[in-house]
């Protein structure tokens, strides 16, 4: 029996096309609710840029499980080594590379001129965090980074912060957070405070960084527009984020 269910947002719950919550999803959401079923976000954005949604939840995973909370009740907080953050910092700076950083309740990117940072932000829909430069950001609490870099330097860059690792859901790209720290450590956190187990609990994804996420969870489901590799993890495809994939999912799956 499904107790929880967990949500990406950027392309599971709101489409790269509308940047909407679909009336099926809306649907879905109100049927889990009438059965008493928990809802929550399961994101790699921060708190900061969720937008408001015309659901609810009960719960929220953050920065890919970086910061995690329920109500006012914070569950989990685990930065990026500072020493690391400060090394990425260097790097970036002498590499070049464009990047945002999120602390507990703030962001700031260190140029505004990227247009590959452009283009996320355009994708996305959200505002460009305020420009600061890389040395004051030095120091800070930081619970994700998001690196404007290809794939091809992921090694290198993991060579140096040996306590991170790279959620990547996007070629152009990367998120940044502490090597401990993903959706699936994040969800078990909010079961174990609600004392559900995790054969109960379903999960809805479809990028790089919600594979953990879907082999954790009892159900797994990648959505329609996910990679294949992604796929490969799921214990069920959906339709697509456009094509009402999750209400389609909870409908077949007998859970609403």
């Amino acid at each position: 029996m499904i107790k929880a269910a967990f949500f990406d947002i950027d392309g599971t719950l709101l489409s790269f096309k509308t940047h909407r919550v679909s009336e099926g999803t809306i649907k879905a959401f109100e049927a889990l609710h009438r059965k008493g079923i928990h809802t929550f976000i399961s994101s790699g954005r921060p708190m900061i840029l969720i937008p408001e949604l015309p659901v609810s939840f009960d719960g929220y995973i953050t920065m890919n499980g970086g910061y995690c909370f329920v109500g006012d009740t914070i569950l989990l907080k685990n930065p990026i080594p500072q020493k690391e953050t400060d090394n990425w910092l260097r790097y970036a700076e002498r590499e070049g590379i464009c990047t945002m950083i999120f602390t507990e309740h703030e962001m700031y990117v260190n140029t505004l001129s990227d247009p590959i940072a452009n283009a996320i932000r355009d994708q996305l829909e959200f505002e460009m965090p305020p420009m600061m430069e890389t040395r004051l950001m030095m120091g800070r609490e930081t619970y994700q980074i998001i690196a404007v870099m290809p794939p091809s330097r992921d090694a290198e860059v993991l060579e140096f912060l040996p306590h991170c690792r790279l959620p990547r859901w996007h070629p152009e790209f990367s998120d940044l957070v502490n090597v401990d720290n993903s959706k699936a450590t994040g969800i078990d956190c909010i079961l174990h405070h609600y004392g559900i187990d995790r054969n109960e609990c379903i999960g809805f994804g479809d990028g790089g960084n919600d594979i953990e996420m879907l082999d954790y969870c009892g159900i797994g489901v990648a959505m329609g527009n996910a990679d294949d590799t992604v796929k490969q993890h799921a214990d069920y495809v959906t339709s697509s984020v456009d094509e009402e994939g999750i209400e389609r999912a909870l409908t077949n799956l007998e859970i609403i």
